[in-house]
């Protein structure tokens, strides 16, 4: 992992995953994105994580992707360019389906790519003073590979409007719209985060990527018999688990369970 594109610090169960390209707003370039990918990859089968944080450093969280990298695509084979684009494709999906809850802090501008992470977090915290948007369609691109965590976040009767416009909207909207949880003053955005972060590690991690997992297959799966089958056999199955007979037993004899800190 290149030190000047990302860092990664771990302070017990809580890893911060920080974009650190500052000088160009944290824009995601084919590095970066890989470094991303690999780093998620990573601590999704890390037991001593429990909490993934993902912020920018700088003045900015992500100004979204790299135009160099961008227009150097121009150069690629059509092969080579679709392998370029899967990079991205596949450094998002590790973040969505990285199996530890993953928390977006949002400062600044998070604009087309990086909107893109902040849907594919799980909880997205913002200053009062951060902003969004897809610009693509002003350089000529679309959110294409974006778009399915951004549609599923906001929907696609407000991605029509932003996706088209290329409009900035401010963190109330983006709050409005469910891209992101909850907006604060910047002072209070670390308050915020650890917050959070302590509710989470209130949960069972086993059960925590369980239920992410359902929330996908649930979104994914239209409502009938096929549907019912599989959330039948996943609650019948978690709930003869060690995790649940822990948690359960912690519960009536009125203590933590031994996963929680």
């Amino acid at each position: 992992m290149t030190e000047t594109t990302l860092r990664l610090t771990l302070n017990g169960p809580v890893a911060t995953v920080t974009l650190a390209r500052p000088d160009v707003h944290n824009a995601l370039d084919e590095t970066l994105i890989g470094n991303l990918a690999q780093a998620f990859q990573k601590l999704s089968v890390t037991d001593a994580v429990r909490v993934v944080v993902l912020e920018g450093e700088g003045d900015s969280f992500c100004a979204g992707g790299d135009i160099a990298w961008t227009r150097r695509a121009v150069s690629l084979s059509a092969d080579d360019n679709r392998r370029d684009a899967m990079q991205l494709a596949v450094m998002l999906s590790a973040i969505d389906r990285c199996a530890k809850p993953v928390v977006a802090v949002v400062h600044g501008a998070a604009m087309g790519a990086g909107s893109g992470l902040v849907a594919a977090s799980d909880i997205a915290l913002a200053s009062d003073s951060a902003s969004f948007g897809f610009p693509e369609a002003r350089l000529g691109l679309a959110p294409a590979v974006i778009g399915p965590y951004v549609i599923a976040a906001i929907g696609a009767r407000a991605a029509r409007r932003y996706f088209l416009t290329g409009e900035r909207f401010d963190a109330r909207e983006a709050a409005r719209l469910g891209l992101v949880h909850a907006v604060m003053a910047p002072d209070r955005l670390a308050e915020a985060r650890d917050r959070v972060i302590e509710s989470l590690l209130k949960g069972g991690p086993a059960a925590q990527g369980e239920a992410k997992e359902a929330i996908r297959v649930i979104s994914d799966t239209p409502p009938g018999p096929d549907l019912m089958r599989w959330t039948v056999a996943r609650f019948a199955e978690l709930r003869t688990g060690d995790e649940a007979n822990e948690g359960l037993a912690a519960f009536l004899e009125k203590r933590k369970p031994d996963w929680a800190f």
